[in-house]
């Protein structure tokens, strides 16, 4: 009996435990439960409870609570506030982009414009000023040093450069020119009409540096030392450039004018579309502020060259239906397609470009105060430059081979006969000069606005830069940037002068013998760190890295003078 009540005993004590198991199990997973949603598969030996565990499980991985807990999950925005506020910020960026975008091309138009003008009207009573001053010479007597002044000396090689190339061009037949241009497949003109677009890129990239080159060796000092070929063999280059300046761009409105009049109108589509393939060129690399800057003011010459296009097409096309108005009508949809596209593409292409390297809508502000920097310092009695050379070598847009072509375009096709017609040419020109100077005096306000608003007045009190210190800065810019180690070896006795020592002394002494100008805040304001690695110092004899680094030089906006897209480099 003693054993059967100890068994007895036993058997109570084991079900207790398994009852306690159960119990501690089932409230383990209904913890489980309430923290993650997920149940654990109860044991398969427990015979008490496990049926009861398989039920619950079931019910607890059912696809009605699957699909009521994604139609119930909630999230908040607020844990990543910086990140969604950027993102805001970019899209207002790219709304203000066209707004922004269309100052700046508003702006640089009318300069363009202003450039332009020029040639028609201001130029030539310039060069009969100094031509009277010329023969009027020997009555009046020797006043100076100088025959001309160097600015009269630059306008009378601009006269004698237009009066030779338009009489060049004089024996270039223009309707021979479209009917053969007419005959070619629509691919092989879609093919030419791109290569004149990157010639005439190129042709713009040198051709303001051969023209630079005449002026300075036709106005040098004779005390200097003759470091040139003679004036003679640079003005026959000068007119041999814009010779064939001329003639390029003739070719491409021809080929734009065969694009009007073709029935099906397929090469004009295809020469659009050509505009968007600019956009996969130029979205998707690294844009800084100076690229970007270029980049602008490459888009303002090639609008403004597009508008004389299509004025030239124009002319073409009317003289040929005898100045029939309702023609102009027929013209009118394929102009505004012309127009349209290169607006959406040169938005869509900026906009991006913004986006995509962190730049703000506001930088377009800084590229129109530098523009109007340029128009105001040329306005100074100690300029050094024309404003028209200026535009030139800040845009790349050269106005003598367009004022050129223009002024062959329009003599053959408008004829003048009797007096009557003179006095129209004559009240024409009495209004291009009034154009030329309202345009001016609005140009001219509104860059004093701009440059004020940008803090950049100090500038324009410094000195213009010299040949002596372009120098001096660029071999204390590369002093700064290798040294190189000499033979012997630098003992201790000597000083234990250090590598680091010896550069930094080098350094500053170039930077001494440079000429210091004065600085303003705008310095800061029209700059942009570079961002890339650091440069480091080389020795040249082991070949090896020093540890000494140092930060690349800010480049300035008002320092970028040339039109880098086509090739050229910024030192």
């Amino acid at each position: 009996m003693a054993d059967s009540l100890s068994s007895g005993l036993g058997e109570e004590k084991e079900k207790e435990k398994e009852d306690r198991e159960w119990n501690r199990k089932t409230a383990k997973t209904e913890r489980n439960k309430e923290k993650d949603g997920l149940t654990e598969t109860l044991s398969t030996n427990d015979k008490n409870g496990g049926s009861m565990g398989k039920k619950r499980n079931l019910s607890d991985l059912s696809l009605v609570r699957f699909i009521t807990t994604e139609l119930t999950r909630g999230y908040f925005l607020e844990h990543n506030e910086a990140k969604y506020t950027e993102r805001r910020e970019r899209v207002y960026t790219c709304l203000r982009i066209p707004k922004e975008l269309e100052k700046l091309m508003t702006f640089g138009f009318f300069l363009c414009l202003d450039a332009f003008l020029y040639v028609f009207t201001l130029l030539p009573l310039r060069v009969i000023l100094a031509l009277l001053r010329l023969l009027t010479l020997p009555c009046c007597g020797l006043g100076g040093s100088r025959l001309l002044q160097p600015a009269q000396v630059c306008d009378v090689l601009k006269g004698f450069i237009m009066v030779l190339c338009y009489s060049m061009m004089s024996y270039v037949d223009y309707s021979m020119m479209y009917h053969l241009i007419r005959g070619q497949s629509v691919i092989k003109l879609y093919i030419i009409y791109n290569m004149l677009e990157v010639a005439d890129r190129l042709f713009s990239s040198f051709g303001q540096d051969i023209l630079d080159a005449l002026y300075w060796t036709a106005t040098e000092p004779k005390e200097k030392k003759r470091a040139h070929i003679g004036v003679i063999p640079h003005f026959l280059m000068a007119v041999l450039y814009v010779f064939l300046h001329a003639i390029l761009i003739m070719v491409q409105a021809t080929t734009l004018n065969v694009a009007f009049n073709s029935h099906n109108k397929s090469l004009l589509t295809i020469m659009m579309s050509n505009n968007f393939v600019e956009i996969k060129g130029s979205v998707f690399k690294k844009f800084e502020k100076n690229n970007l800057f270029q980049m602008s003011n490459s888009d303002i010459k090639e609008r403004f060259t597009n508008y004389i296009l299509l004025l030239i097409v124009c002319l073409r096309n009317m003289e040929q239906f005898s100045w029939n108005p309702d023609h102009l009508w027929v013209l009118f949809p394929d102009v505004v397609m012309v127009i349209a596209s290169e607006v959406a593409v040169d938005v869509v292409k900026h906009a991006f470009i913004t986006k995509f390297n962190d730049i703000s809508a506001d930088v377009y502000g800084e590229y129109r105060a530098s523009l109007a920097f340029d128009l105001v310092s040329s306005r100074q009695k100690n300029a050094y430059t024309d404003y028209s050379d200026s535009v030139s070598r800040r845009m790349g847009f050269i106005p003598l081979p367009l004022a050129l072509l223009l002024i062959r375009v329009v003599t053959s096709s408008v004829k003048i006969q009797g007096s009557l017609s003179f006095m129209c040419v004559l009240l024409f020109y009495l209004g291009m000069i009034t154009l030329k100077v309202l345009n001016s005096i609005v140009l001219l306000g509104r860059s004093c606005v701009f440059v004020k608003e940008a803090n950049m007045e100090e500038k324009l009190f410094d000195p213009p830069p010299s040949a002596v210190s372009s120098r001096v800065n660029s071999r204390a810019h590369r002093t700064k940037h290798v040294h190189i180690v000499p033979q012997q070896e630098q003992t201790a006795d000597k000083g234990g002068i250090s590598l680091a020592s010896h550069l930094t002394q080098t350094a500053n002494t170039a930077e001494s013998t440079a000429p210091t100008l004065p600085k303003s805040d705008s310095d800061t304001f029209l700059t942009t760190p570079d961002d890339e690695d650091d440069d480091k110092i080389i020795n040249v004899d082991t070949g090896l890295e020093g540890g000494l680094e140092h930060r690349t030089q800010k480049k300035d906006l008002l320092e970028i003078d040339r039109f880098t897209i086509c090739g050229n480099r910024i030192d």
